[in-house]
């Protein structure tokens, strides 16, 4: 037994402890993704880039993802990055011509390019908070004195409303139109709302700007992966909208673009960078600045019908190389929203039959040569029944539905063979459980609450620092692996644990997602079985 794992069952492990003992291991390789292979010589520039610092690139048919690097700029768009490195401007002279040229094309007052659309949202927040006022502007995120909140539909929040958070705001989500004005006040800064399906309606962007105008507050749009088409949102009551330049425009990936109201867009200048203000960590460059308006010409230019027509003839392609096998539908699933035009092909079929479930066919393509990354993908080996997988063509290039059509039919006509699910008796994981995390650089401390096991099933409560989620999971054999979600503000984050049962203690790994992997251990709550919770379920 290792000393760390006698310590924590003998209840004597510090927060020190923990990272002297599995911090160190985290920092250095746990996560979600695999390390790449050490390179074997000097970086190559050229078409091996990636592959000379052993960096495996992707056929990426799930679409514009920011962890996924985006999009593929636009030729035009790195004809004009490599020409704008060329010289010296002066970067407020250069954003002033760019913004007029930029508000030209939208027909909107104004524009600036930022470093991304999340930064688009942060300087927009400064900008209602703080104005032009230098004095106001060097004091954020205080906000003494200053107006402080920030209202949103609650069909509006996000993760990504984090930009909007960051400068200390409270944010306010209201549920209908009577809540909004009862909200509405002289503390009032900004309301923000997320382009999406819900943003029509009753209660969707008109009513909501139209009563937030009422109160003299300025309304964004965080319009980041729609098709650039500002004015559905503009003639909706919008006064402000923001996207980013690395989805749709296929500008740089570190860019972005916040357009609008004239004196609201000339703050949000002034709250960003060169400016020295709360925005000045986000800086962006000459080169992306004029990468970015050639995104914004092109868009005007580019064939848009052309675009969806080839992106359909791809979805055929993959779908009439599936079907040849027996049993194998296809569906075209049609874009929603008002400005995202993008189509989906979704491939389903019988697990049993073909002896291939989703979850495995994605890790499958994900490890496997060409790399591929599906849009999604569901079914395993415990749930059995029905698998799919989806096909977003948005991202994909010349050659690739050829490639993803034929690796999908190799894969579902000639299954390998997956391993069957264990039929031993699970182990006994049923009561209340401490666990102990090692988050990079500071471990914590958590609870599974009252897990209540039904067989090789299992359900509970998952206690985190400050949130709480349904835990959703499965025993088999000494094998446990279960779920729970959590939500902070507009965001929604998971863990996914796995351990082996030992007695009355689990080891094993979290797997966070985006946020890596983990070491855990747990160990039975010393009072017994089914105890209830330490603390109230926090409703956050």
């Amino acid at each position: 037994m290792s000393d760390r794992l006698s310590k924590i069952i003998e209840g004597r492990v510090t927060r020190r402890g923990l990272f002297e003992t599995g911090g160190l291991a985290a920092l250095l390789g746990a996560g979600a993704v695999a390390a790449p292979e050490p390179a074997q010589a000097a970086l190559e520039i050229g078409p091996n880039l990636y592959e000379s610092i052993g960096v495996r690139p992707v056929i990426n048919a799930k679409g514009t993802f920011t962890i996924m690097s985006g999009s593929l700029s636009l030729p035009e768009v790195k004809q004009a990055m490599m020409e704008a490195s060329k010289h010296y401007v002066h970067i407020d002279e250069l954003m002033a011509a760019v913004g007029k040229r930029i508000a030209e094309l939208a027909k909107c007052e104004s524009a600036i390019v930022t470093c991304g659309c999340a930064s688009a949202l942060v300087h927009a927040t400064s900008a209602c908070i703080a104005g032009g006022n230098p004095e106001l502007m060097q004091r954020l995120p205080d906000l003494t004195g200053m107006k402080d909140e920030v209202i949103a539909p609650v069909w509006s929040r996000n993760v990504y409303d984090h930009a909007v958070r960051m400068l200390g705001v409270k944010m306010i989500n209201v549920h209908d139109l009577d809540e909004m004005r009862a909200a509405l006040g002289p503390k009032t800064a900004m309301v923000s709302v997320m382009a999406n399906p819900s943003d029509t309606g009753p209660f969707g962007l008109e009513p909501v700007a139209k009563l937030a105008h009422e109160f003299g507050v300025p309304v964004i749009v965080d319009a980041a992966a729609e098709d650039f088409n500002p004015s559905v949102h503009f003639d909706r009551g919008a006064d402000m909208v923001a996207y980013s330049g690395g989805k749709a425009l296929r500008g740089p990936q570190s860019a972005g673009v916040l357009l609008g109201k004239k004196e609201l867009i000339r703050a949000a200048w002034m709250n960003s960078s060169p400016h020295h203000a709360f925005g000045r960590p986000m800086k962006i460059g000459k080169e992306d600045i004029m990468g970015m308006l050639a995104a914004v010409e092109m868009w005007f230019k580019r064939d848009h019908e052309a675009e969806r027509k080839r992106w359909r003839e791809w979805l055929d392609t993959i779908a009439t190389s599936v079907k040849r096998v027996n049993g194998v539908k296809t569906e075209v699933l049609e874009p929603r929203g008002l400005s995202n035009n993008t189509p989906r092909l979704e491939i389903t079929w019988d697990s049993e039959k073909l002896g291939l479930y989703g979850e495995d066919l994605n890790k499958m393509f994900w490890d496997g040569t060409p790399r591929i990354i599906l849009g999604g993908a569901s079914g395993n080996a415990r749930r059995g029944g029905e698998s799919s997988a989806t096909i977003v063509p948005w991202m994909m290039e010349p050659g690739n539905a050829e490639v993803v059509g034929d690796e999908l039919y190799k894969a579902l006509s000639n299954p390998p063979k997956m391993p069957k699910v264990s039929k031993a008796k699970p182990a006994d994981v049923d009561g209340v459980w401490d666990v102990w995390v090692d988050f990079v650089l500071q471990p914590g401390t958590q609870q599974m609450v009252n897990l209540e096991q039904d067989f090789d099933d299992l359900r509970g409560m998952h206690h985190g620092d400050r949130t709480d989620g349904e835990v959703r999971g499965y025993v088999t054999g000494d094998t446990v692996r279960f779920s729970s979600r959590h939500r902070w503000e507009g965001a929604s984050f998971g863990f996914n644990f796995e351990g082996k049962v030992s007695g009355d203690v689990i080891t094993g790994e979290v797997d966070m997602g985006e946020y890596f992997t983990a070491p855990f251990t747990a160990k039975r709550h010393e009072f017994g079985r089914r105890q209830p919770p330490q603390r109230p379920v926090k409703n956050v």
